[in-house]
């Protein structure tokens, strides 16, 4: 097996990869032993943590609704309740969506009188039972077909099998996942478990960094 990881690398091969760092024997499976197993499980818990440390190119999707006329609240499918949306933009009417609170739907719906027309706003309200999935209200409510497209950062399900792949960069998750490891198991032979940490830290500042530069105007901070 490989010692490198490629862009995409595998879960199996993440695996490997902090087994060989832990001076371990590689695998031809996760499940193949116990602590091939365990190395599994930090591997996901180390992507949660990277995943979630900044909004990751990789994970940046569109998630489309179709409106009906006369129906207010939508499931967003695929949404899996773990969405960060950056914009909501009415297609069909081109102009962006703007949110607001579930008091001010509230208002609008059940004590003022509902207006109908191209949706202009949205909120989030509660998932749907069975998928997961989040549901939005708009407001107006419709009164036709309209394109509502949501821009979101999507964070994936875990790794659950050998080859489900990992779309973020993999250093920080692979580093993290080795220093998880060594605070587990209480030694590495070598290095401490507050170097793997510091080790771990700089791949991610770095791989922020990196994909940071593909969207500077959200790093730029504004006086209000």
């Amino acid at each position: 097996m490989t010692s490198i990881l490629p862009t995409m690398p595998t879960r199996l091969q993440l695996v490997n990869s902090v087994l060989r760092r832990l001076r371990e024997p590689e695998v031809d499976s996760v499940n193949e032993n116990s602590y091939s197993k365990l190395i599994g499980d930090i591997v996901n818990d180390a992507k949660k943590l990277v995943e979630a440390a900044w909004d990751w190119s990789a994970l940046r999707t569109t998630l489309t609704i179709t409106t009906s006329a006369g129906v207010f609240n939508y499931i967003l499918s695929d949404s899996q309740n773990n969405i960060k949306e950056l914009n909501v933009i009415n297609d069909t009417s081109n102009h962006v969506m703007t949110y607001q609170t579930q008091k001010w739907f509230d208002e609008k719906y059940l004590i003022e009188d509902v207006v109908s027309g191209s949706p202009r706003y949205f909120t989030y309200n509660g998932i749907e039972t069975g998928t997961g999935d989040t549901r939005i209200d708009v407001y107006p409510k419709p009164d036709g077909v309209y394109t509502l497209r949501f821009n979101c950062v999507l964070r994936n399900d875990n790794l659950d099998t050998d080859g489900s792949y990992l779309y973020i960069p993999a250093d920080p998750v692979l580093h993290l996942a080795v220093a998880l490891a060594a605070r587990e198991r209480g030694e590495t032979g070598g290095t401490s478990t507050a170097e793997y940490f510091a080790i771990a830290d700089k791949y991610l500042a770095d791989a922020i960094a990196i994909d940071a530069a593909k969207h500077p105007e959200e790093v730029i901070f504004y006086t209000v």
